[in-house]
């Protein structure tokens, strides 16, 4: 809808559509559809050559000296044809359960596997220069620990002063994705990998998604009606829910 009011300056404009029912509604001067999942204008994450030829398609639709013009990008986005595996590192020394101190085998398998993707996410930031991790300005360590103190229900003191623990918590589980998220696709053989892949494995294949789960509920059972919303809605995906209450 912007672009038709910076058409009217005299600039002109050219757009990605990912919904192709709402952008013949509304007609912008010149749109390019394209058939991959929402949130993913430019097909598959760390795929320059596809992104490039998907900008390039949309850059040429400026060829055009008046609209609507909506064309279709031809091509799907490629994705990984792997599957996700099980966290692994290059080296990981395991120990036993009973040499760790914690009785609490959750919260034991919890810190192991986020030492397991640890060397995996720093592959992925010095391969991607860059982290959407840290929204909560913990470290990566704290997050861990902080998580799963609140899914206990032991109400940790809150290491934001700046805002309510509601946030901190919400900040924190989407850094505790992220930091996975990142790290797994930074495996040999992952990176075209889909949302909905990475979605199955999180949520069901690893301990940090059990452990939001807990977050989750305890959320909900907050009389705060500001924690209890974050509960209901912002916490885990409301499909992961639905599916996981059947």
């Amino acid at each position: 809808m912007l672009a038709h009011f910076i058409e009217e300056a005299g600039v002109p404009t050219a757009t990605i559509s990912l919904i192709r029912p709402h952008t013949e509604i509304i007609k912008p001067p010149r749109a390019l559809w394209v058939p991959f999942e929402l949130g993913r204008p430019l097909g598959a994450p760390d795929n320059t050559p596809f992104q490039r030829r998907v900008l390039l398609a949309m850059m040429k639709l400026l060829e055009a000296s008046a609209g609507p013009v909506l064309e279709d990008f031809p091509d799907d986005a490629p994705e990984s044809a792997s599957e996700l595996t099980v966290l692994a590192c290059p080296v990981l020394y395991s120990q036993p359960e009973a040499e760790t101190g914690e009785t609490d085998p959750l919260e034991a398998a919890f810190r192991r596997e986020m030492a397991a993707i640890r060397p995996w996410y720093d592959l992925s930031v010095a391969k991607r220069k860059r982290t959407t991790v840290g929204i909560s300005s913990l470290e990566i360590e704290s997050i861990g620990d902080f998580i799963y103190a609140f899914s206990k229900g032991r109400e940790p003191e809150n290491p934001r002063e700046d805002m309510e623990l509601v946030y901190t918590v919400k900040f924190a589980a989407e850094d505790l994705k992220a930091y996975y998220t990142e790290g797994i696709t930074s495996q040999p053989g992952q990176e075209g990998a889909s949302s909905q892949m990475l979605m199955d494995w999180f949520w069901y294949e690893t301990k940090a998604g059990e452990v939001l789960l807990d977050v989750k509920q305890v959320c909900e059972a907050s009389a705060d009606k500001l924690m209890n919303s974050i509960g209901r809605a912002f916490i885990v995906p409301p499909k992961v829910a639905s599916r996981m209450n059947k």
